[in-house]
């Protein structure tokens, strides 16, 4: 991934940047967790601590805006950020559980969309592009909770 996003910055005319490469390698270590921008600060500083929460927050829109990272807004206030995966160029990317009482995020990509996307065109000749699911309830570590 580090060749494609160097090759991705020069053809834009950016720099590569040690420090660039470095929050997405950190990223990229991280395959299904979904990382705050502190908490990708906190692990690029372990490995660079003379790296600052500003360049860290401007890599990431810019990996964002690159498609490299997906960027996930729950309703808890937070943002977190997680590679993209293959998915990302179809216009479907995978999904996400939620835990309402203990706030666990899960990863599911099961597309059972596509049916309804083919009657949205249909009946309203609306194309759609992409789509998002979050699925709010209880993990099962917190349904075993309210059981007992």
């Amino acid at each position: 991934m580090q060749d494609n996003f160097k090759e991705i910055l020069k053809e834009r005319g950016l720099k590569v940047t040690s420090q660039r490469v470095l929050v997405l390698d950190i990223l990229s270590q991280a395959v299904g967790e979904h990382l705050t921008a502190e908490e990708i600060y906190n692990k690029v500083k372990s490995k660079n601590p003379d790296i600052g929460l500003a360049t860290v927050y401007r890599t990431i829109q810019l990996l964002s805006e690159l498609k490299l990272v997906d960027k996930i807004v729950l309703n808890d206030g937070c943002i977190r950020y997680e590679i993209a995966g293959d998915e990302a160029n179809s216009g479907h990317h995978h999904h996400h559980l939620i835990c309402v009482e203990c706030g666990k995020l899960t990863s599911f990509s099961e597309d059972l969309l596509e049916n309804l996307e083919c009657a949205i065109m249909e009946k309203k000749d609306f194309l759609v592009l992409n789509h998002e699911v979050k699925l709010y309830g209880y993990c099962s570590e917190c349904r075993e909770k309210h059981a007992n």
